[in-house]
């Protein structure tokens, strides 16, 4: 695979952990493209925008099952938005969206944090990267815009490519049961999690409400 910029004519490089941590700064709101011609391409990776959201309820909903929405990542990102500049989509040649990636902003046990998750990408594209070039290029904004670390509820064999343990999670509690061994972190600056206790919490924006429903709320 191979990550070219669809903005600033960056030059096509090899599609590994070193390419992404060279070019994303480079395209802080731009595109990657990533071509793979054996399966589903060219796919493009770029922000997402609001047109998306029911394309990517869908895909979330076949790739996770219903059951998502009681996982305790979701407790964290209920009613919040995503953190700036860091929800991603991936989409094939036809403008298909086959990929999403949004990270969340928490409290993990009073250090600020990302969350990321979920991740999905559909059946038709699985084994091409795209999840890997997803998770990539959202860690590496996320690592350019000065944030800390990032947290995840995922497997650990999928996940520790891209520096992710449980070194730094032994101390923190997420908001519902969560098993220890898939309760992963990276930290992006050195110690930023080192002796983390307590539970993580959301500190994201919150999702406006429209105005009918926040009058009737604040009468409440």
């Amino acid at each position: 695979m191979f990550l070219a910029s669809a903005d600033d004519g960056l030059t096509a490089v090899p599609f590994t952990d070193a390419a992404f941590q060279a070019a994303p700064a480079r395209l802080p709101a731009g595109r990657a493209v990533v071509a793979d011609a054996s399966v589903c391409a060219p796919i493009v990776l770029r922000d997402e925008r609001a047109a998306d959201v029911p394309a990517r309820e869908a895909l979330l909903d076949a790739a996770l099952g219903p059951a998502r929405t009681l996982k305790p990542s979701e407790r964290l990102r209920s009613g919040r938005l995503p953190a700036e500049g860091l929800a991603l989509i991936a989409e094939d040649g036809e403008g298909r969206l086959v990929g999403t990636v949004r990270l969340w902003n928490v409290s993990a046990g009073g250090r600020p944090a990302l969350l990321l998750g979920p991740l999905a990408v559909d059946e038709t594209c699985r084994g091409a990267g795209v999840g890997a070039a997803l998770v990539r290029l959202a860690l590496a904004r996320a690592e350019a815009a000065g944030h800390a670390a990032v947290i995840l509820v995922g497997d650990p064999e999928y996940y520790a490519r891209f520096g992710f343990s449980t070194d730094a999670t032994a101390g923190l509690v997420m908001p519902g049961p969560t098993e220890r061994r898939r309760f992963l972190a990276r930290a992006f600056v050195a110690g930023a999690l080192d002796g983390a206790a307590g539970r993580v919490t959301a500190t994201g924006r919150r999702v406006a409400l429209p105005a009918r429903v926040e009058a009737v709320a604040q009468a409440a």
